[in-house]
């Protein structure tokens, strides 16, 4: 009887190396140079890119596909259109998942998803940042309801995963349908300009039920997401410099919520003084600024990294650093709307304010707000709900808070931005700052009605009128007296402030009542 050869140690380690190189290969060379000439990389190149030279290390790489449906049982690729793995981001662990686009159109399946909530799991676990590389057209149809639990499971992490570990997804590719959601459940979304795209129903689906032409792009591009719909806090001009979007966003963030915000060696004075800020905001109160300006003359190297600039303009949100440490900052934009609030812009610097404080980053908040915009539109819209979710923020927020009002702080506005009654632990005033319940003009309008309808000339006796509520009530002193203003500062030291202020609330700890948790009006 002839004896049957056992492969050796060195045959079956060739064949190891034989199942990695093939399965590195995706849907094929032919697919990939599709990918490339659509000006996409592949799941692997984006990975290279992201991470640390040499980092990365890959799970399940031999996972397939389980179908035997629609002659799936023929067509199975190691991986199943999903790389997932670990690596570094400036030595930092990170977990990542991207999705290929060459192994069936990048389609979720019943082996994808688990490879995806596996990594989640993982991530959870060693408490590290979990990472979205997303180019995929959706649900994998030949598997059936065993796709849609996939995403299912996905989703039910994403929540679990929620202010524990931070979550960022790269939209580079198709988005469509429920792949949807997970995206909009992580905590940063970044699109690439042009060849990325997310809806719920694509544009056949809109022009089969509504009968609307519309394109992909204009359905669901970057630029629909960054400005139009909030869906997406940054938009790439390309995969490189979305990557390198991430990279940055991370270096403010720490890896979990038990831990403080990564600090970098400080290569600004601390005690440096800026004679100039004095002379940003105009002698007129009505004239507009930009309050960008300002932030960046007090932030450390002027460098600040604002999230969702193009959305909801009103207010500036974004990351910097203060001495090498790492804050989130909150101001109102006099320049677009006069800074007002509306129903957008309390929105977003609500999200942002709460993500501050799931991951234990200060907030700095610059204020120069006339009140909330008025109008039909935003009071049908529900700005009485949606500006409640700003002010729900603050109040719930733990993390050291510490606000600067510049110069307008009117009405309901006032007790939403910051104010020492919403829980901000220190608040500093310009000498410029105007404390009221409404502007100089709104308010005599009101108190003096009949003295200025009886005057001789009422257009003076209207001017006359602001000019002495102005100087009388539009200043910070009044607060100040009562406690509401902790100092009133020149505006040249305001970085010094800052710094003194934030390392004095460096070991602040602030309990709260115990609960299941909060109903924020949603």
């Amino acid at each position: 009887m002839p004896t049957i050869k056992e492969p050796t140690v060195e045959e079956k380690i060739k064949q190891l190396k034989e199942m990695r190189e093939k399965s590195k290969t995706g849907g094929g060379q032919k697919r990939i140079e599709e990918q490339h000439a659509k000006g996409k990389l592949t799941a692997r190149e984006r990975i290279e890119l992201l991470l640390d030279q040499g980092s990365f290390n890959e799970l399940d790489q031999f996972m397939v596909h389980q179908c035997t449906e629609f002659g799936m049982a023929d067509k199975k690729v190691l991986g199943d259109g999903v790389v997932t793995g670990y690596g570094t981001i400036d030595g930092r662990l990170v977990y990542v998942f991207s999705q290929d686009f060459t192994v069936f159109g990048g389609s979720l399946g019943e082996m994808f998803a688990k490879k995806v909530c596996k990594l989640m799991d993982l991530a959870l676990k060693t408490g590290a940042p979990v990472i979205g590389l997303n180019d995929s057209g959706g649900a994998r149809i030949q598997e059936g309801v065993a796709s849609l639990a996939g995403y299912g499971d996905i989703f039910f992490r994403n929540v679990i995963s929620s202010g524990v570990v931070p979550q960022i997804s790269a939209i580079m590719g198709p988005c469509a349908g429920g792949a949807v959601y997970s995206p909009a459940l992580t905590d940063f979304v970044i699109m690439v300009d042009k060849t990325s795209h997310m809806f719920i129903t694509g544009p056949d689906v809109v022009k089969a039920a509504l009968g609307q032409e519309v394109t992909f792009e204009e359905l669901g591009g970057a630029m629909v997401h960054a400005q139009t719909s909030g869906v997406a806090h940054f938009i790439a001009k390309n995969e490189e410099q979305c990557m390198q979007i991430i990279r940055k966003l991370l270096s403010y963030i720490p890896n979990n919520y038990l831990e403080e915000p990564p600090a970098v060696e400080p290569t600004d004075d601390p005690n440096r003084t800026d004679k100039d800020l004095a002379h940003i905001l105009p002698d007129d109160p009505d004239k507009p600024y930009d309050v960008k300006e300002v932030i960046t003359r007090v932030v450390d190297n002027g460098e600040f990294l604002e999230v969702q600039p193009l959305w909801a303009q009103n207010i500036v949100v974004g990351f910097a650093r203060l001495n090498g440490k790492s804050i989130g900052i909150v101001a109102n934009q006099p320049a677009h709307y006069a800074g007002a609030l509306d129903i957008n812009s309390s929105m977003k610097a609500g999200r942002f304010i709460r993500f501050c404080d799931c991951f234990n980053i200060p907030i700095i908040t610059f204020v120069d707000v006339p009140g909330f915009l008025p109008g039909l539109e935003q009071e049908h819209g529900g700005i009485i709900k949606h500006g409640s979710k700003l002010l729900y923020a603050y109040c719930e927020a733990t993390v050291p808070k510490i606000t600067v009002i510049l110069r307008k702080d009117y009405g309901g506005a006032y007790d939403v931005m910051g104010s020492k009654h919403s829980g901000a632990d220190i608040n500093y005033a310009w000498p410029t700052a105007e404390i009221a319940v409404m502007g100089p003009h709104g308010a005599i309008n009101i108190i003096f009605r009949k003295e200025i309808a009886e005057a001789s000339n009422p257009q003076q006796k209207r001017m006359e009128l602001v000019s002495e509520y102005r100087q009388k009530f539009a200043n910070p002193y009044i607060a100040a007296q009562k406690g509401y203003i902790d100092e009133v500062i020149e505006p040249a030291e305001t970085r010094p402030k800052l710094i003194s202020a934030l390392e004095s609330l460096a070991t602040k700890r602030e309990l709260r009542p115990t609960r299941k948790h909060g109903n924020v009006p949603l």
